[in-house]
């Protein structure tokens, strides 16, 4: 049986690995150092060895800068996400708050659903939508016993929509603003400038009659101006638009795809004065004078006709 000889490798390796731990350990040490003289070896060190280790740095290098990149971009894109999931919240509460808006008018406005005439509103349900390609208008569950009149005003909690114009015994008929034989005068606020807002079958029906455009701005509050007596004046109508055309038109400030509750509001006349003498008037003195009735027939001819009183006058004398 062959007999093995000494092993020196087992002890080389020994003595090897002593000597890398001595030598790392006073690397480690002299790195740590904190002199001008160890500072200087230092710099030399990496100026002699570490510009021939690029090649095999570069790799390194690379592989840091795509880890730091696809972490950069995991933190954009989790970003990402939480906005969207924010812009969603908000969007929702947007959309809850414009219809608790709306719900809010509509509610207010129905405080005088099929009210006694003696107070100023009406408000009625919608029954059905009569609109078509040549005419727009809608039903209401309100007609002339509960004292609708042709002509009254029609609002929907946020904006004018339109006019009666039909009356039955339970039913009236509005026409809205967009209609293509509705004319309204308004006034565009805060320049104060006269138009006639005019309806052409389109959600954003024109503004017509302007006499400086100049003054009219995109945005611009629009109300009725009252002329003609057919409405009250400032009811909120709209808001200025400019059109593809380039024309003036009006963003109707009433929501024309949920008209659901309408309120029409009561426009009496105003009451004409035929006798002005019949009127209660303060003097000067503060006190109230009514209507002066003449004593005796001759007082109430010269009443009747002053010119011949004071010929009759100059006579006497």
């Amino acid at each position: 049986m062959a007999r093995k000889g000494p092993d020196f490798v087992t002890p080389i390796r020994r003595v090897l690995i002593a000597l890398m731990t001595i030598v790392l350990i006073g690397l480690f040490l002299f790195w740590r150092i904190d002199s001008p003289r160890a500072e200087r070896m230092r710099v030399a060190l990496i100026d002699r060895f570490v510009p021939g280790f690029e090649w095999a740095f570069a790799p390194v290098t690379k592989v840091s800068q795509m880890i730091a990149g696809f972490q950069s971009y995991a933190r954009i894109y989790e970003q990402n996400q939480e906005l969207r999931r924010e812009l969603q919240k908000m969007q929702a509460w947007k959309e809850a708050a414009v219809q608790l808006e709306q719900e809010n008018s509509k509610l207010l406005a129905q405080n005088n659903v099929r009210l006694d005439p003696a107070l100023t509103s009406v408000t009625g349900v919608v029954l059905v939508d009569s609109g078509s390609a040549f005419r727009q208008s809608v039903l209401l569950n309100v007609g002339a016993q509960d004292g609708i009149v042709e002509g009254w005003a029609v609002m929907d909690g946020l904006g004018l929509v339109g006019r009666i114009a039909g009356v039955g015994q339970r039913t009236s008929r509005v026409v809205l603003l967009n209609d293509p034989s509705s004319r309204l005068p308004v006034t565009v606020q805060p320049s104060g400038e006269r138009a006639l807002l005019t309806g052409d079958n389109t959600p954003l029906p024109f503004l017509d009659f302007i006499e400086a455009v100049d003054n009219v701005r995109p945005g611009d509050r629009v109300v009725t101006s009252g002329d003609g007596g057919v409405f009250p004046p400032g009811l909120l109508v709209g808001q200025v638009a400019q059109g593809s055309d380039g024309r003036m038109r009006l963003l109707l400030a009433a929501d024309y795809g949920r008209l659901e509750f309408l309120r029409v509001l009561r426009s009496h006349p105003a009451e004409t004065v035929a006798d002005s003498d019949a009127i209660i008037r303060p003097d000067n003195s503060g006190a109230m004078i009514g209507p002066q009735r003449p004593s005796s027939p001759v007082e109430a001819a010269q009443a009747a006709d002053p010119l011949s009183a004071g010929l009759t006058e100059g006579g006497g004398e």
